[in-house]
């Protein structure tokens, strides 16, 4: 049996019960070593099944340009990349990876891309027509910041979800990490996202350089108050062809506790087991997962391209294993199952 002192069983038992904690709160959690962050997982991984059961959301991921207009600092894909080979998927070659994941069983297929503006909307609005006509399943969206006319043109065609992470809510650290822009403007998006019946995801990268663990409270405390249906949260990797490439990496350690204290303040949230915590670690994804997480993205980008999306080091290599059936034996190991249905956030499911 853990043993804990009074104060952070305390804090342990709030968190569970009230699904609410201050951000000093927090970081005491955030601060856990040994048997009491053993005991932070543990509680996340209750709060995980008492909510969420034992199924795990697969979705499918499909990248398919990685060229970028932006010059994130910390982005492998940022526009000043000059070592980078660039690609761009026709809409055929899209089209035909995502019925080819539907068909796999996926029941959400991931379109993503870096802020690339050579697709036209009519394009992509198309082509999610063309998926959500074709195939059983979801479709999300992470195209970057775009106009309220494009979300709504591509909501209407049916897409279900958008993906767009603020990666920290430290309003100087991001107009530093992201040049040209800011974080109210990032968050006007998620709003204007949320208004249009989009399900909304967003996240944060933890072990930036110059945060700290306050800051990374803060980034937990605006998740909750987005009201996020999905969260993805990964340590920082540094990528060599960036102004960031000599800075040191975040620590899985603290990424998983920070994805713990996330269940339990949103206990109904979906969380990836990110891939960067698999580039960091062998057994990444797996710790994540026995630690709140519910949601796995294979990379189903075809192998001609899938390499060159390279975002930070490790990031394709981790991604070989995306077949449907080798993450149902993975994970069925773990006493887990795949979800049957489309895996909406809670307060937009209905039955699948």
């Amino acid at each position: 049996m853990i043993i804990l002192e009074d104060r952070f069983s305390a804090i342990l038992d709030r968190a569970e019960r009230a699904h609410s904690l201050s951000r000093e709160d927090i970081v005491t959690l955030l601060r856990a070593e040994g048997e009491q962050s053993q005991a932070l997982f543990q509680k996340a991984d209750q709060v995980r099944e008492k909510h969420l059961d034992k199924v795990v959301h697969l979705r499918a991921i499909i990248e398919f340009s990685n060229n970028c207009i932006k010059n994130c600092l910390y982005c492998g894909l940022r526009r000043d990349n000059r070592e980078l080979t660039r690609y761009r998927m026709t809409v055929d070659e899209i089209f035909s990876a995502a019925v080819k994941a539907g068909r796999e069983g996926f029941k959400t297929i991931v379109l993503q891309a870096g802020e690339d503006p050579y697709y036209k909307l009519e394009v992509i609005a198309d082509l999610i027509r063309r998926i959500k006509s074709s195939s059983d399943v979801a479709v999300t969206l992470s195209l970057g910041d775009l106009t309220k006319d494009a979300y709504q043109k591509m909501r209407l065609a049916g897409a279900d979800r958008y993906l767009l992470k603020f990666e920290t809510s430290e309003p100087l650290l991001f107009r530093r990490l992201r040049p040209g822009t800011n974080l109210t403007g990032r968050l006007k998006q998620l709003s204007i996202l949320k208004k249009l019946g989009y399900q909304i995801g967003s996240g944060n990268i933890t072990g930036l350089p110059g945060q700290s663990l306050d800051s990374v409270a803060k980034d937990i405390l605006l998740l909750k108050k987005l009201e996020v249906e999905m969260a993805g949260i990964g340590p920082f990797i540094p990528h060599l062809q960036t102004p960031l490439g000599n800075s040191l990496p975040g620590d899985l350690y603290l990424n998983l506790k920070v994805l713990a204290v996330t269940r339990l303040l949103l206990p109904l949230t979906h969380l990836p087991a990110t891939t960067a915590t698999a580039s960091v670690h062998p057994s990444g994804r797996r710790l994540a997962l026995k630690a709140g997480a519910n949601v796995v993205m294979p990379d189903l980008t075809p192998l001609p391209y899938r390499s060159y999306y390279d975002i930070y080091p490790g990031r394709t290599k981790t991604q070989a294993i995306s077949s449907y059936s080798w993450w149902k034996k993975e994970l069925e190991q773990m006493g887990r199952t795949i979800a049957g249905g489309y895996g909406h956030g809670a307060i937009h499911a209905s039955p699948d």
